[in-house]
């Protein structure tokens, strides 16, 4: 078993960045689940349960969302 470091820094909003060994990525948190540049993990409702996913058109979704958010805020 090997170690293992982790660390998320809150930005507000849900928005954070991920600390880990292997680098460091930007992730979206809401009430349904969260969403990083490497996928997504959606809650189930049972405690200890999550559905997780990875793939490209996550990346996609993130970065629209990331941007819809800066133009909300920018506009505000």
């Amino acid at each position: 078993m090997g170690f293992r470091f982790q660390k998320r820094i809150k930005l507000g909003g849900g928005l954070g960045f991920n600390i880990s060994k292997s680098g460091i990525s930007p992730s979206l948190r809401t009430k349904m689940g969260s969403f990083s540049k490497n996928g997504y993990s959606v809650k189930t409702g049972i405690s200890g349960v999550r559905y997780q996913n990875s793939g490209c058109l996550v990346l996609f979704g993130f970065i629209g969302i990331t941007a819809f958010l800066i133009f909300t805020i920018k506009h505000l």
